[in-house]
């Protein structure tokens, strides 16, 4: 893929494209995988400095089980993939910019504004940001601990190999990090200060048969440790006993909080922090539409597998808004030549 450099401080560089998607998790690469399908330009832009949305930012090494034809994949794995399929329509990509302004100069463009001042002009924009810009749930015995240690991105399984993990949370992430760090790490302990997981019931299963030692209705009290954790103070929230834990990391598993930053301001119908999308998936701006998780509507199922649906969707209208002689149904891909791989 062709990467765009920021353009210099006080020279806002502009660029033309026939659309613009921005977010590039799962569901924007596979909208510019089907873009180059019909054939048009495309740009994609990301705030955060790499491709994959989430996805690669959350839980790269996760295994993902309800994406078809995949009885399980990496979230890693599922990006790499979904990159090479992008990397077809020959986009340009521009990387750890935030759209901030929306604008149009005509009726047949829209304007989009980065927070570096890159300013780029695209018949359409396809909106994919997923949940939007997510910050870390904070931890209050964090409060003041500047050490190493703390890992709120989750590094490949192999590396906490002769490590002591604690894993703070009940829901789907703290569950799933225990299971898949357990086989590498010395001891995982499991802290939630709820007596049951919220997290799905074949994920509390496994980590039941597990190794990870499990400290429900508690919570972490202190942290300790000067310039790298040595260990956690865990507190049980019914009888207010108190246990030491060594430890070499700590993994806050608490969620995050999601904001649709800027695109608040686009004039988009927003409910819940979600884009509210037709059958078309318009947002009933002109030559706006978004896809995946960002949006919703009646009856709307928050899986990956609708994203990618969502996002054939949006370019195939795109497609015609864009050009009005083509057909909407663009025909079965296995009926076109294959395109080539850069």
């Amino acid at each position: 893929m062709m990467s765009e450099p920021v353009p210099p401080s006080g020279t806002p560089a502009v660029r033309e494209t026939e659309l613009l998607i921005v977010g590039a998790g799962p569901a924007g690469l596979f909208a510019c995988y089907y873009a180059g399908m019909r054939g048009l330009d495309v740009t994609l832009l990301d705030s955060l400095p790499h491709l994959g949305g989430q996805v690669a930012a959350l839980y790269p090494d996760k295994e993902i089980f309800d994406v078809a034809g995949f009885p399980a994949v990496t979230g890693r794995e599922l990006v790499e993939r979904l990159t090479r399929q992008a990397e077809t329509a020959a986009p340009t990509v521009v990387l750890g910019e935030g759209a901030v302004k929306l604008g149009r100069q005509d009726a047949n463009a829209v304007i989009v504004t980065t927070d570096t001042g890159r300013v780029i002009r695209a018949g359409a924009v396809l909106i994919t940001a997923g949940i939007g810009r997510f910050t870390p749930r904070p931890l209050p015995a964090l409060d003041g601990f500047t050490g190493n240690g703390v890992h709120h991105l989750v590094s490949p399984p192999h590396e906490y190999a002769e490590r002591d993990v604690v894993i703070v949370g009940g829901g789907d992430s703290a569950v799933d990090w225990a299971n898949a760090l357990a086989p590498h790490a010395r001891q995982v302990t499991l802290v939630h200060r709820r007596h049951r997981f919220r997290a799905h019931e074949h994920s509390v299963a496994r980590l039941m048969d597990s190794s990870v030692r499990i400290l429900t209705n508690s919570e972490i009290a202190e942290v300790h440790g000067v310039d790298s954790l040595k260990s956690v103070t865990v507190r049980d929230c019914g009888t207010q006993v108190l246990q030491t834990v060594e430890t070499d990391v700590l993994i806050p598993a608490l969620g995050h909080i999601a904001s649709l930053g800027p695109l608040t301001t686009w004039g988009l119908t927003i409910d819940k922090q979600q884009i509210h999308v037709d059958t078309a998936m318009s947002t009933g701006l002109d030559r706006v539409y978004a896809a995946g998780d960002i949006t919703t509507y009646p009856g709307k199922v928050r899986l990956m597998t609708v994203g990618f649906g969502e996002a054939a969707t949006a370019v195939n209208n795109i497609a015609v808004r864009l050009r009005p002689d083509e057909d909407l149904f663009p025909g079965h891909s296995s009926e076109r030549p294959p395109i080539p791989t850069p």
